[in-house]
């Protein structure tokens, strides 16, 4: 049986993972239900992918925070304590993380290879350039997009799917928390 690979993100409402403005984490929008639900999701066994640039972020973020800081949120905790693959060429070993793997290769072929021999569903939050390159070969089986009230046309950062291929998608999923966030779970299909 092959495991679940699910992409996870956090977009803008134009599209935009990050923002260099001053909204701060969540753009400024979470809420005890949002957190809640997120440290349901990743209370379950699974495996994180991450590419090399998105694990540098979360380890020099996480070196950098205190206990009380939003960065270490009950679920982000919960996400480091999780087995981890990196997929990395420039990385060594041993990683900042408690259960982490660094695999050298191509992604495409790491992720197939995980896909395969996993026991549990496989995740990744973020690794935006990894995860296209997944979604381009058709490893990517549900998309989850917690989608915030927030445009940031002037100070949005890393476009989520710029340069992606054309998918069609199909609502698996919906969610309201906090009366104003939005989550979203697709199965992506190829458009041809």
């Amino acid at each position: 049986m092959t495991a679940t690979y699910t992409i996870d993100v956090f977009s803008s409402l134009d599209g935009f993972g990050t923002t260099s403005g001053n909204w701060g984490g969540y753009w400024g929008k979470q809420g005890s239900e949002l957190l809640a639900h997120r440290l349901s999701v990743y209370s379950a066994e699974q495996r994180m992918v991450f590419g090399a640039n998105t694990y540098r972020v979360f380890a020099q973020m996480l070196a950098a925070s205190t206990e009380e800081s939003d960065v270490r949120d009950a679920w982000v905790t919960q996400m480091r304590n999780l087995p981890a693959t990196v997929v990395s060429n420039t990385l060594e070993g041993p990683l900042d993380w408690p259960d982490a793997t660094v695999v050298r290769g191509d992604a495409v072929a790491v992720v197939a290879r995980l896909k395969e021999e996993s026991a549990v569903p496989l995740r990744s939050h973020g690794s935006l350039s990894l995860n296209r390159a997944l979604m381009a070969a058709g490893l990517v089986d549900l998309v989850q997009v917690t989608l915030f009230p927030v445009i940031t046309g002037q100070t949005g950062t890393e476009p989520i799917f710029q340069g992606a291929a054309d998918f069609d998608l199909e609502l698996i999923e919906s969610r309201t928390l906090d009366g104003r966030t939005q989550e979203l779970v697709y199965r992506p299909t190829l458009h041809v």
